[in-house]
């Protein structure tokens, strides 16, 4: 049985429907109902990494905020003991970023929590990335999660 207690020694992958060289996040650190914490770690393997920066562009962060929100519904979706669906970023409202990279050997923590949920799958989130517990990135994000990814996709390329 899953232990959400236990998350911080949880492989990221059994959370999110991305595979490696796509996981931008390295740990799930905390989980309550509707709100997740985690962890990513910068190094020179980091997806985006870049070395006239020595770091990761600060836009990324939106991509954190979106692999935070989807591995929130992986944690849900193992409560559930259900399968781990594929979500879609549609876009944020109030974007802004405080740093301009993600600093090379730096750790960020991304906190995210579910502000509105639709039956649809339609949901808002209010996302939070810190480092040293100050605020360097924030953004409402709104993400789409159908029932059935498939069956989503062919009747919109119809």
């Amino acid at each position: 049985m899953f232990d959400p207690t236990k998350l911080s020694e949880c492989d990221v992958a059994e959370f999110i429907p991305h595979r490696d060289p796509m996981i931008l996040i390295s740990q799930l650190l905390e989980y309550s109902q509707d709100s997740l914490l985690t962890q990513t770690d910068v190094s020179t393997a980091s997806p985006y990494f870049d070395p006239r920066l020595n770091g990761v562009p600060n836009y990324v962060g939106i991509e954190y905020m979106a692999q935070s929100i989807a591995a929130l519904a992986g944690v849900e979706a193992h409560l559930r003991n259900d399968i781990i669906r594929v979500g879609f970023l549609l876009g944020s409202r109030k974007l802004k970023m405080h740093i301009s990279q993600f600093k090379l050997g730096q750790s960020y923590q991304t906190k995210v929590t579910r502000l509105y949920q639709e039956e649809s799958g339609l949901a808002v989130f209010d996302c939070q990335i810190l480092h040293n517990q100050e605020v360097v990135a924030e953004a409402n994000v709104n993400v789409f999660q159908p029932q059935d990814t498939q069956a989503y996709i062919a009747d919109a390329a119809q």
